[in-house]
């Protein structure tokens, strides 16, 4: 009897033992697992800064772009303007004196 309760003794050692090791090696695997996503999380953060980067660069290129074409089309228009007051403004000055006379 003595014999059987040695080899009970010694199957739950051995269980325990093992029981052990397991959540050890768990811990270590878990362990790696989160630096594993740790470094997947700062590559990803790091790509997506890069991208935006990239994004708001263009955007802020075009914008200019857009911006300097308006300027100059603005430019040019008033310029236009101005020589058109200048050749015909003594025409616009009559014309506004014989509306304003005519009532």
């Amino acid at each position: 009897m003595d014999s059987i309760v040695n080899k009970l003794s010694e199957i739950e050692s051995a269980a325990s033992a093992i029981v052990a090791h397991a959540e050890e090696q768990k811990a270590v695997i878990d362990d790696e697992m989160q630096k594993k996503r740790d470094e997947f999380d700062a590559k990803l953060e790091a790509d997506t800064q890069k991208k935006i980067r990239l994004i708001r660069g263009e955007l802020e290129s075009r914008t200019s772009s857009l911006l300097g074409n308006q300027t100059g089309e603005a430019g040019e228009s008033i310029e236009a303007l101005k020589q058109e007051y200048e050749t015909k403004h003594e025409e616009y000055a009559k014309e506004i004196l014989a509306r304003i006379t005519e009532v």
